[in-house]
């Protein structure tokens, strides 16, 4: 038995009626030019899909990506990464080839899983324990919302997908299984048992060989995935004998129907050869599991799809982010702080770096952005296929600016402990020239999105010290130098006036940086000084800049309550 990569189609499932379309791409002659140079990682990816295609006989009549999911736990802000990262590798590969070629991008659930263990981060634990080894699709939803925990966990994973506006499809292994999508495929892995065998066998424990089988039979009495030895297998008639330890007797099921799932090293590859999958992205840890399913998938007369291995996330330990342990950050959480740009950018740098993800990076992702955007305009193809925006915004960036900074917002809400938007608000429309809210969308996001990091993360840590005399005598001196700004002085000449403070005092010269004159320039620690004594934090904005924004007034406060010890109450 074999099957070509060029007629895969045939066997493939048609896509659902629910599945979205990519937004279109505007391709220029410049912008191909460009694309065929382009050392984005993206476009290094989508090559490998183009030498791919000029390997088969005859052109496919689609290019088919794939994403995974594991259902047993809370959708994973990992799960997102990889939609992404993916999904800028399609709008690559669009680019590259002319959009001649459709695509499609697979959103796959193992939600026929059964549960092994109860995540610990889940309710109704007690429940949750009577349900185990019973597919994820088949245990009550703990949450009291869906009509089981799959559909659940399914539901949170397309509600924050489709809210980002990503162009996939939505599949279910269950819904697969049963519906007999699989069933010509699990037919020829049943054809091909031994050589599978042959595949895994070496690659387990003794023990575990002695019970391998790449099909687990679901238990015609309790519906449970069972780990069972197989007895006997018919190929001619498509089923398989094992003994269901419900009843203590043989029984025979075909292993089409959704009367059996694959071992998920078996299943993956299945899966890309029933699916025609030409591309799947997966994780660094998962590299031998890829070797293997990829031996399966041409036994099972398929061409393993092409990826890479991209590096994990670690939480802010280091610690490798686990579903089930619940440690990281999750997409709503996230996106309670910041915009999915923001998100989406972080995915999109250097994804073979193993990242730390925990939430003091999300200011820095969001500011990025903002940079990355503005400067898009003027950028010529080359640049501009190299910054992240066309690649998050599939090739059409909305050109999206701030008058501020989202750390100045965040510093702003520090120094003025604004626990609602009005206060911050006020801030800006007393100090940006022109500023209308009513105008301003992307602030408007960004101010609220501060003050809630602010209340959650800021807020809690704020510790301010006691000035010592020295510290006293520069904050009196500091005072009086912006007592004699006028009222309107800009950002720079308020930098200057803090650094005359410092240069007069020798505890905070650095001879190793010339200052005007060929004098010593300004410590660091001076402003670690102020960020501490006034705002109750290690580090901050460039303090010229949060003068002019906050206000030469307000800041005297603070020196005042420095000075008087107030800021602390």
């Amino acid at each position: 038995m074999s099957r070509t990569l060029t007629d895969r189609t045939r066997h493939a499932p048609p896509a659902p009626v629910s599945a979205r379309s990519p937004a279109p791409l505007t391709i220029t002659p410049p912008l191909a030019d460009a694309a065929a140079s382009s050392k984005a990682w993206p476009f290094e990816e989508a090559r490998k899909i183009v030498a791919r295609i000029d390997k088969m006989a005859t052109p496919p009549k689609e290019i088919v990506l794939e994403t995974g999911f594991g259902a047993s736990g809370l959708p994973h802000i990992g799960t997102f990464g990889e939609v992404a990262r993916t999904s800028m590798v399609r709008t690559a590969f669009r680019l590259l080839t002319g959009n001649a070629i459709p695509t499609r991008l697979i959103c796959f659930s193992d939600d026929m899983d059964g549960l092994r263990k109860v995540p610990s981060n889940l309710p109704n634990q007690d429940m949750l324990g009577q349900h185990l080894n019973q597919p994820l699709t088949a245990i009550p939803d703990p949450f009291g919302v869906h009509e089981s925990f799959g559909a659940h966990n399914n539901a949170r994973l397309k509600g924050f997908l489709d809210s980002f506006g990503f162009s996939y499809e939505f599949a279910s292994a269950t819904d697969y299984y049963r519906a007999g999508r699989f069933d010509q495929t699990l037919r020829t892995m049943l054809e091909t048992y031994d050589e599978v065998l042959d595949i895994v066998l070496p690659t387990l424990g003794e023990e575990r060989r002695r019970t391998y089988a790449p099909f687990l039979p679901l238990s015609p009495t309790t519906g449970e995935v069972l780990q069972v030895p197989l007895l006997e297998r018919h190929p001619d008639r498509g089923t398989i004998v094992f003994v269901d330890p419900a009843v203590d007797r043989k029984v025979e099921v075909p292993v089409t129907g959704g009367h059996v799932k694959c071992q998920w090293k078996a299943d993956w590859a299945m899966r890309w050869a029933a699916l025609g999958v030409d591309y799947e992205m997966s994780g660094k840890d998962l590299i031998d599991s890829v070797r293997l399913s990829s031996r399966i998938c041409r036994v099972l007369g398929a061409t393993p799809p092409e990826g890479f291995s991209f590096e994990l996330f670690l939480d802010e330990e280091g610690q490798k982010i686990s579903k089930s342990r619940g440690n990281g950050i999750t997409v709503d959480a996230w996106l309670s702080y910041a915009s999915p740009e923001s998100l989406s950018l972080f995915m999109f740098h250097k994804p073979k770096a193993a990242k730390r993800l925990y939430f003091d990076v999300i200011p820095k992702a969001v500011d990025e952005y903002f940079t990355f955007s503005e400067r898009y305009a003027g950028q010529d193809e080359t640049r501009r296929l190299a910054n992240p925006v066309w690649h998050i915004h599939e090739g059409d960036p909305p050109g999206a600016t701030v008058p501020i900074t989202f750390s100045m917002l965040l510093n702003l809400a520090s120094a003025s402990n604004a626990h609602d938007e009005d206060v911050l608000w006020g801030f800006l429309e007393r100090h940006i020239d022109g500023l209308d809210r009513s105008r301003e969308r992307k602030l408007g996001e960004l101010v609220g999105y501060a003050v809630r990091y602010y209340n959650d993360f800021v807020a809690p840590t704020k510790a301010f010290r006691t000035p010592d005399d020295e510290e006293r005598e520069a904050l009196a001196a500091l005072d009086a130098e912006l007592a004699g700004l006028p009222a309107d002085a800009d950002a720079e000449a308020i930098q200057n006036a803090v650094l005359d403070v410092a240069r007069a005092r020798p505890r905070y010269q650095d001879h190793d940086r010339q200052g005007p004159e060929g004098g010593p320039g300004v410590s660091v620690a001076w402003f670690s000084t102020l960020y501490e004594l006034l705002l109750g934090q290690k580090r901050g904005p460039r303090f010229g800049s949060f003068v002019a924004i906050y206000g030469i007034p307000e800041t005297r406060a603070l020196v005042k309550g420095a000075l008087e010890g107030t800021l602390g109450a």
